[in-house]
């Protein structure tokens, strides 16, 4: 296992180059975490035991950092039924299933939760387990544009900033406005290196909302939370899906993220946005997750080389799949790409090889 270094992530998150290949993944799944980790977590009862394996997990996978929530802060409601979610797969759902605020009515009665009555405490008490220079990065709760559409529904919210802009633009407000004080509280932490805000502002064609929409009612409170995190020091690193190529440089110049991650090949292939933007912010990730889905081993590593090498003489880019790793991803296409940054995980690798040889 190499030794986790925050710093050489800040290298990347500053543009600048780092002293080695640098991996970043927003999400790992759990099979991933045992590998890396050498076992499943502990079952001590202890609420904290599935965050030190993740800690675990990712130090062991070669990365400087370990992402995880700042505390139990969320916006409650806006979940689908146990009934819808059985039924998903079978049929359609409405993206206004869940929905809880409609009208001015229900926008007053809603819970909204206080942010400082959270337990952030998880980020004290957590710094005895980070080995080496290992930070953790913070994300969030959903995103300002996600809790939008997870509390109203997303044809609901599209109707609603067109037939009630006031209603919508203070359902905005009190969402980002308890966002914006989440994050300054996890800043303030020294266990925190980054921060994330994690926010899907669109889909394969377009933003989610017109561009004009976006810039009213979203980016002012992403604008509150760069500012915030980069108040106490650290970089703020955008997590968004979607085509956002009417609006990079609203998240580049009008906001100030440090870093974008989460990149598709249908979208704009990684290696393409590190091109055109790569001298105006870090490139986070990009090797897209269908790509690693169905492509070969030798196939993934020579691309994860090849991105490697493009960057290695500008700086400003660390390794990872375009969004994140979930369970469908074949372990040894996800190891590939791993192992162009960092080469111990070749025991690994060759341990799967042999226990497929033993099963065929």
């Amino acid at each position: 296992m190499r030794e986790p270094d925050f710093d050489q992530l800040l290298h990347v998150l500053r543009r600048q180059k780092p002293d080695r290949p640098v991996l970043f993944e927003f999400a790992l799944n759990g099979d991933v975490f045992n590998l890396f980790a050498g076992g499943p977590p502990a079952n001590s009862g202890d609420p904290l035991d599935w965050t030190r394996h993740v800690i675990r997990g990712f130090a062991g996978g070669g990365y400087d950092y370990a992402m995880t929530p700042g505390s139990n802060f969320g916006f409650p409601g806006g979940e689908k039924s146990r009934q819808t979610r059985q039924e998903h797969h079978a049929k359609s759902i409405s993206q206004n299933e869940g929905a809880v605020i409609s009208d001015w009515e229900t926008f007053k009665q809603y819970p909204w939760p206080d942010p400082d009555a959270a337990d952030y405490s998880r980020l004290e008490k957590l710094a005895a387990d980070l080995p080496g220079n290992l930070r953790l990065i913070v994300n969030g709760p959903g995103g300002v544009l996600e809790n939008a559409i997870k509390l109203v529904g997303y044809e609901n919210l599209c109707v609603m900033t067109l037939a009630d802009p006031g209603l919508a633009d203070e359902l905005f407000a009190a969402i980002g406005s308890r966002l914006v004080r989440y994050y300054q509280r996890c800043a303030l932490y020294d266990t925190v290196g980054a921060l994330v805000g994690n926010d899907d502002w669109g889909f394969r064609s377009q933003t989610a909302l017109s561009p004009a929409g976006m810039r009213r009612f979203v980016f002012p409170w992403h604008r509150q939370i760069v500012e915030v995190i980069h108040a106490a020091g650290k970089p703020a690193i955008l997590h968004s899906c979607g085509n956002l190529s009417a609006v990079w440089d609203d998240l580049i110049d009008g906001i100030g993220y440090d870093a974008k991650h989460s990149y598709e090949d249908a979208i704009q292939p990684v290696e393409e946005a590190y091109e055109q933007y790569g001298s105006r912010i870090s490139v986070l990730g990009g090797i897209d997750v269908d790509f690693l889905c169905r492509s070969t081993p030798e196939a993934i590593r020579a691309r994860a080389q090849a991105m490697l090498e493009r960057a290695a003489g500008r700086g400003g880019y660390a390794l990872g799949s375009g969004n994140s790793i979930p369970s469908y991803v074949p372990i040894e296409n996800y190891l590939a790409m791993v192992s162009a940054a960092n080469p111990g995980v070749a025991p690994l690798i060759e341990s799967l090889n042999t226990a497929k040889a033993i099963h065929r």
